[in-house]
């Protein structure tokens, strides 16, 4: 695992402009899943399924 693939529950939410709780309620929902950091265990997400995300609402 490369860390800098990731991005935080916090980054994700910015880039994609949506409030965390909406990330938590996509991992619940199964539409997009969260990684766990090594040490603390926070969400981590994968930059390159973000960007999948991006392009999709761009091409939606």
């Amino acid at each position: 695992m490369n860390i800098k693939d990731y991005v935080t529950i916090k980054e994700a939410a910015e880039l994609l402009g949506v409030d965390k709780t909406t990330l938590r309620r996509w991992d619940k929902a199964g539409k997009l899943k969260p990684h766990r950091h090594p040490l603390n265990k926070y969400r981590l997400y994968k930059r390159a399924d973000l960007e999948r995300i991006l392009k999709g609402i761009e091409n939606g």
